[in-house]
């Protein structure tokens, strides 16, 4: 699951990325309204975090323009505790939930969890795919005996291929939503992992398979 945080004070960005990607989340951060809306507008994140006082723009401004323009991802806001209009305010342009500072990270986690299951009640927790299931809450790929647990990056890549079949997904859409617009990993790391799933499929003996067009990217194929 992959979450955008938008928070100016640096050194609580740094302590909330940190917690997020010990609890499996990948995190790209941004320090200013206008950068957060670039990043939302992209439509790569499952949730999003804005602080609202933020310089160039405030959290409810790019809220306000992230819903006019369609973007229906489950957004938390932060705010003060001085700032109960504020908070109304965003409660009214389609925030989802708001989280007042100083907050325990425990509460902040809970609040992610609760809005992603929100948002999955429009969406299945569990994808099928020929004789394989992954189940988007435990991380378990399984066929109709044996389930194994994959890695955060091995089951969003999956997650992908699986939620769009037949359709191809290029290197550069993995990097993308994975591992971010400013990660240093290199791009070899997307076949890494593709050859790490492949190995997992085969291990599940599943009726399906992930081909690649060279220069093109990758599709998930039932086997003929």
């Amino acid at each position: 699951m992959r979450i955008l945080l938008a928070e100016d004070e640096k050194e609580l960005s740094n302590a909330l990325v940190a917690i997020l990607k010990h609890n499996n989340y990948s995190i790209d951060a941004v320090y200013d309204g206008a950068e957060a809306l670039d990043y939302g507008l992209s439509g790569n994140y499952n949730v999003i975090i804005l602080d609202i006082m933020m310089p160039k723009m405030n959290g409810l401004e790019v809220l306000k323009y992230l819903r006019e323009k369609g973007m229906d991802t489950p957004i938390l806001l932060l705010t003060a505790k001085s700032e109960i209009e504020d908070r109304i305010s965003g409660l009214d342009m389609g925030a989802d939930d708001y989280l007042s500072k100083p907050f325990a990270m425990g509460e902040l986690l809970a609040r992610i969890r609760a809005m992603t299951r929100r948002k999955s009640e429009y969406t299945p927790n569990v994808l099928n795919v020929s004789n394989i299931k992954l189940n988007k809450e435990t991380y378990e790929l399984s066929n109709d005996t044996v389930s194994i647990r994959l890695g955060n990056k091995e089951f969003q890549m999956l997650e992908m291929l699986m939620s769009n079949p037949k359709r191809m997904i290029s290197t550069e859409q993995f990097m993308e939503r994975i591992w971010g617009y400013d990660a240093e990993a290199e791009i070899n790391v997307v076949w890494v992992y593709i050859s790490y799933l492949r190995k997992r499929l085969v291990s599940l003996d599943a009726k399906v398979r992930i081909k690649a067009i060279r220069g093109i990217g990758y599709t998930l194929e039932e086997d003929k």
